[in-house]
């Protein structure tokens, strides 16, 4: 089994990031993540997030990026950007309307995937897109999840969120097996059906088959770290899943 380092996506902590991030990234730092994931840079250049990151030991697992930063001109600017960071991972986090309204727009969005991909392909990067529950909803005849990734090359990257599957009543294991290898980076969200805010560990995914099937099939680089719904204060809730994730092995 691989050594998956495991990261925090900041949105998780997106408020005490507001206030004062070079805190948060060294809190964290000291909890023992290996890295973050951003969401966001709070009003940081890429230089000062590097220089902060490095003063921290942690390393950058991947930004969620708009839709509208890797068209036009803009993909330039957001590849320079995350260059600097030291992120080869461009995630979309989620789609306007018009990208996802139909099984014929999903199709065209994987092509627009297709096309990013082969663009940040020299730079070292790879795009990738994250779900939320929509995706397992059928659309048109099939699942947008498996328009979107039967038709995308295998280089866009499969960020499966686990507890967002499961909230669209989809078991993310047979999807980590089903598209072998583009599971890169993953997200770690717990689900409960009778606690929304159950913490990782707590809830209703089955973490040992899915850290099995990232580790065998899904060529995942990173474990990612998402929590939205607090028990306790943001801080304490992501320190407390990274104990849970170190008592189950990781």
């Amino acid at each position: 089994m691989a050594n998956i380092p495991i990261g925090l996506q900041l949105y998780s902590v997106r408020e005490e990031c507001a206030k004062d991030l070079p805190r948060v990234l060294a809190a964290v730092a000291q909890m023992g993540y290996a890295g973050v994931e951003f969401a966001g840079y709070y009003n940081y250049t890429a230089q000062d997030l590097r220089r902060l990151l490095d003063e921290n030991g942690l390393k950058c697992c991947g930004t969620h990026t708009g839709i509208n930063t890797l068209l036009g001109d803009e993909l330039e600017r957001t590849i320079e950007f995350n260059l600097t960071l030291g992120n080869p991972y461009l995630i979309v986090p989620g789609l306007p309307e018009a990208y996802r309204n139909s099984r014929a727009a999903w199709l065209k969005t994987a092509e627009l995937f297709n096309e990013l991909a082969e663009k940040v392909q020299p730079h070292g990067c790879r795009v990738g897109y994250h779900n939320h529950a929509i995706e397992f909803q059928p659309l048109d005849g099939e699942l947008p999840w498996d328009t979107f990734f039967g038709n995308t090359r295998p280089e866009v990257i499969m960020q499966l969120d686990t507890g967002n599957a499961l909230h669209g009543g989809a078991d993310p294991l047979p999807y980590l097996r089903k598209y072998p290898g583009r599971a890169i980076t993953v997200h770690l969200k717990e689900f409960s059906a009778t606690n929304d805010k159950a913490l990782i560990g707590e809830g209703d995914v089955k973490w040992q088959q899915v850290f099995e099937a990232c580790e065998t099939v899904g060529n995942t680089a990173w474990y990612i770290v998402e929590q939205e719904s607090y028990a306790y204060p943001p801080m304490e809730c992501v320190a407390k899943c990274l104990e849970n994730l170190r008592k189950m092995g990781k």
